[in-house]
This record gives structure tokens, sequence and C-alpha cells, in this order.
């Protein structure tokens, strides 16, 4: 990757966690790309721990969701994350659960609220999470009547959903950060693993599934490479720098 950014490469980070979730992808890069952040939602700027812009599920629009998503899967946990105009935001609780909820990963950094107020405020990702479900059962469940609220998706299959804005995902995360750049689809190398990165897959002008990705993200893309155990990605990377 450094090679490739030594030779004019952009390298963009584009991933479905938050801000305050990447400092340790950057500090193992050795340097500090611009990122998509939340599957689209947010563009960051982590040199500067900036936010530079975010898309947002408005109140009614979160509230829509909510409903539905406790009436297609019953049981359901809800949680929502925000953002504010930096990643690190100490003053205003950033990820807000439910009672109850259950984490899909260690180490959660959560607030538990009451249903009330999870639903308060605009939020850039609503996750919908039940324990000993599959994330892809769900999401299948969910597509069917998430309408013009939002965009289903899913990074494990642990039993989480994420729904983010209404035509926003990591594809257009990255053209956003392109754009200005003069990076048109078509000079766009992506690499990518699980559901979350299919549209990108899709747009961009090679699209790379690690060996060891989804299905749905193998179907979607112009190659495979190896795992990414096995430098996958370096070896798709080796063809125009090394």
């Amino acid at each position: 990757m450094r090679a490739a950014v030594a030779g004019g490469a952009t390298f963009i980070l584009a991933t479905g966690r938050p801000p305050r979730w990447v400092r340790p992808v950057v500090d193992a890069l050795g340097f500090a790309p611009m990122a998509v952040c939340a599957n689209g939602a947010v563009i960051y700027d982590p040199a500067t721990d900036r936010v530079v812009s975010a898309h947002s599920l408005s109140v009614a629009a979160l509230g829509a969701l909510a409903d539905m998503a406790r009436q297609v899967i019953p049981g359901a946990g809800l949680a929502v994350e925000r953002i504010g105009d930096r990643a690190h935001d100490t003053a205003t609780p950033q990820f807000v659960s439910s009672p109850g909820y259950e984490h899909a990963w260690l180490n959660p950094d959560h607030t538990e609220v009451s249903i009330e107020d999870l639903l308060s405020a605009p939020a850039i990702k609503l996750l919908i999470r039940k324990t000993g479900a599959t994330s892809a059962e769900m999401a299948a469940q969910l597509a069917k009547h998430v309408g013009s609220e939002g965009e289903v998706t899913y990074s494990t299959n642990n039993g989480l959903v994420e729904v983010v804005p209404r035509g926003i995902s990591k594809a257009t995360g990255v053209a956003a950060i392109g754009r200005p750049l003069g990076i048109a689809d078509a000079g766009v190398v992506a690499f990518g693993d699980m559901p979350n990165d299919v549209p990108m897959l899709q747009r961009a002008g090679i699209g790379v599934a690690m060996g060891n990705a989804h299905p749905d993200a193998r179907a979607a893309a112009n190659e495979v490479t190896a795992a990414n155990n096995d430098d996958g990605v370096a070896r798709v990377l080796e063809r125009w720098w090394s």
C-alpha cells in the first residue's frame, strides 16, 4: 500500500466502522488516508480528526425503521451511531443502544438509553441485532419492508444488520472522495469481502473480492484474489507497484 501511494495512487479506507474506530488502522498503515466510514454515511479525515461530511437518518426515518424492525424481527435490539464534527467527541455519546442490547463484538463502547431517547436524534446508521440469528436471514426479511427509508446491509453474519440513508454505500463514499481529485469509477481498484462491499465492488473499474469473501462479494467482483491472511491485496497491487 505504501508503495502504491509512493507511486502516485490515491488510497482510501472504506469501512463500516465509525470514525472513532479508524485510528488503529491508520496507525498500522503508517499514513492517514481519507476514510469512508459507516458504510458510506461519513467522509472522515483521520489526519485532522475532522468529519468532512455526513448523511444521517432523520428522526422520522429512524422511528419508522425501528417500528418496522421490531415487527419483522421480534425481540431484536436496536442501536444507533451518531456523529459530531470530530470522531472522538467525549461530550456526546456516539454509540447509543436500547436496554438489553447484546453486542456482536467484544469490548463494546456504548451508552444504554430508553428507546425514546435512542430515536430522539438523527443517526448515521441504525443497528439491528438479534442473538442467535444470522445477518443474511435478517437482511432478507428487512429488505422486503425497508422501502425508501434506508439501505440494508451487513458486514458480519453474527445476527447484526445495519441501515444507512437511502442511496448511501461505500461506493458513493469512494466516489465523493475521488470525484474532486478527477478519479473516475473506471480508475478505482476496490477490495472487499462482505455484502456491505458489494456496491463498491460493482462500481469500481476493478472490483476485487478476497479469497475468503462472502459469496455475494465474490459474485459482484471482477476477480478473486488470495485471502486476507495470504497477502491477497498485495498480490493485486504488485501488478502496478512493487
